[in-house]
């Protein structure tokens, strides 16, 4: 089925008609050539030396044929060219031809009934003018007026209609092209909102993550500390009370230590929202990318200033003035790491000093780190714990730490080992590269 205009009917046409008005048309067209065909019969039959009425009903039939021509453009113009050498159907001719040249109908096809038309027309045109001379007695014409009267007639019925068809359709076909690449420009923006939309999201998923995680580290461990010296305080309270004394002040200053980080984490959650309320009311894709960019600012803040590995001795300075035993062996020459390698680090070493204050009391542990050739690693091992008595104090456990010790070495491209040992303690082995691997940066 060949079709002008648009593919899509726009307004529920009977049949093959897009919109009504296109009914209205053709059928005020159709009507319009079949009068004409009809009154141009009467003259044919007579000359034919036929009933009238024959010429009447074959020129109503013929101009009818416009009616179906959206549909049946190529049948439209081979009626038109059958019914040239009866003098009728101009209207016919010149409607078809322009609707055959707006079509999607291949131009070869537009270029043969073309040919044919202007062919029936100029021996029409010929032998109407050839006629009309030879009926003029005396008259001297010269012999090349009749063909170039005859094909300037004929031109001047089919070229007018042929091109303005064949501008039409490219335009129609320039419009519809650019709709369907506008279109396509839409979905495309929408998938990209929605993609966009879908990484805001994963993104406030790992900072929810990345931030209960660093909750964790700094409060588990020093409300650790906290709970262990003041077990300590309770047990020595009669018997030392310059000792209790000591390690009442130390439960003050880890109490202090802790409300300051909470104060500073909160901080940049408060100020990551007054980020995010800045950018309300502006277009959905750009609030994204300033919200990413205050988020990749704050992160990168957040890494710069986190403890590095230079602090070992001071955290665990804070385990010994607990109680515990604890020895550092250091292999190799400390190397300038990444800001995130240093901080992940020693949040392993601290964690798994907190998990042997919460579930080995009183039993020592030895933390090894080694610095390599493009990697750091450190070991955190600690001995059995010695037997319960009431004055331990039972430390409660969320079983997040190992969990958040891993994530954090993985993250960056490093390898994660923890399990107990054969003497009945507990080991925590890390291995994290001089600088992140690819998956922290698909992370990040």
């Amino acid at each position: 089925m060949t079709t002008t205009g648009e593919e899509h009917r726009a307004a529920g046409g009977p049949w093959w008609w897009e919109r009504r008005r296109s009914a209205v048309l053709d059928g005020g067209l159709a009507l319009g050539s079949a009068l004409e065909c009809a009154v141009e019969g009467v003259g044919f039959a007579e000359g034919a030396g036929l009933p009238v009425g024959i010429g009447v009903l074959l020129g109503v039939v013929a101009g009818s044929v416009l009616l179906v021509r959206r549909r049946w453009p190529v049948a439209v113009v081979l009626v038109a060219i059958a019914v040239t050498p009866a003098e009728m159907g101009f209207l016919l001719a010149t409607v078809g031809l322009y609707t055959l040249a707006a079509s999607q109908v291949p131009r070869r096809i537009i270029g043969v009934t073309t040919g044919m038309s202007l062919a029936a027309t100029l021996i029409v045109t010929l032998m109407r003018t050839h006629q009309g001379v030879g009926d003029m007695a005396g008259s001297r014409i010269d012999v090349w007026f009749l063909p170039l009267m005859s094909v300037l007639a004929s031109v001047a019925m089919t070229a007018p209609p042929v091109l303005l068809g064949l501008y039409v359709g490219a335009r129609r076909r320039l419009m519809e092209s650019l709709r369907d690449r506008a279109d396509s420009l839409e979905t495309e923006l929408q998938l990209l909102a929605e993609r966009a939309e879908e990484r805001a999201d994963w993104a406030r998923g790992e900072e929810r993550t990345r931030i209960a995680r660093e909750m964790h580290d700094v409060v588990a461990h020093r409300v650790s500390l906290m709970v262990v010296h003041a077990a300590a305080v309770q047990a020595v309270a009669l018997k030392d009370p310059q000792k209790a004394v000591k390690n009442a002040a130390l439960v003050g200053d880890m109490g202090r230590q802790a409300l300051t980080e909470l104060r500073e984490m909160l901080g940049v959650l408060r100020a990551g929202e007054a980020a995010g309320g800045s950018v309300r009311g502006a277009v959905p894709l750009a609030a994204v990318g300033v919200a990413a960019a205050a988020a990749a600012t704050r992160a990168g803040e957040a890494v710069e200033d986190g403890p590095s590995l230079a602090e070992l001795e001071e955290l665990l300075g804070q385990s010994r003035a607990a109680g515990m035993k604890v020895e550092l062996s250091v292999q190799g020459e400390a190397r300038g790491y990444a800001p995130e390698v240093e901080q992940t680090a020693y949040r392993v070493v601290q964690e798994a000093l907190t998990n042997v204050h919460k579930h080995a009391a009183g039993a020592g542990a030895m933390v090894r780190v080694a610095h390599r050739e493009g990697e750091v690693a450190m070991q955190v091992e600690n001995g059995a714990p010695p037997v319960r008595g009431g004055g331990v104090a039972m430390l409660p456990s969320g079983g997040n730490g190992l969990v958040g010790m891993r994530e954090r070495v993985l993250a960056l491209g490093g390898v994660f080992v923890s399990g107990e040992t054969e003497a009945g303690g507990f080991r925590v082995s890390a291995v994290l590269p001089a600088q992140p691997g690819p998956s922290s940066a698909g992370r990040a």
